[in-house]
């Protein structure tokens, strides 16, 4: 007879600690989905234009911002809280679809329940483009 944890098989346990660190949990829905994948170095991921003074654009799973005239800065487009996918930026913000959380063109919390800033994609202007790297 194996060993159980909570009245799971060991066999179970282990596949379960085995996939954690690979694919997180979707707090609404409980389903496992993908880590955000990050920007290739030199992926053009926007035209300079594309990203208005004060605002940003969601790239896959990167948002590029503009917080000031000529100022790029990109970040994983992944709630520090759960994990929710980051769609838009609205009115200088991104809002969090799932629990409320509010994060600043700089990345910076602005509203919980997340505690800790969006995560930093390094990213460079070349040629009209923001590019990572």
């Amino acid at each position: 007879m194996s060993a159980s944890i909570s009245g799971l098989p060991r066999r179970t346990v282990l596949i379960g600690a085995a996939v954690v660190p690979i694919a997180g949990c979707n707090a609404n829905t409980g389903e496992l989905v993908a880590p955000p994948t990050t920007a290739a170095p030199g992926q053009v991921l926007a035209a300079t234009t594309e990203i208005p003074v004060g605002s940003g654009k969601v790239v896959g799973d990167t948002v590029v911002t503009q917080p000031t005239a000529g100022v790029f800065d990109a970040f994983v487009a992944r709630c520090t809280h759960a994990g929710c996918k980051l769609s838009s930026v609205t009115d200088g913000r991104l809002d969090c679809p799932c629990h409320g959380s509010r994060f600043g063109l700089d990345g910076a919390v602005l509203r919980g329940p997340a505690m800790t800033p969006l995560t930093a994609v390094a990213v460079k202007v070349a040629g009209g483009n923001v590019v990572a790297g």
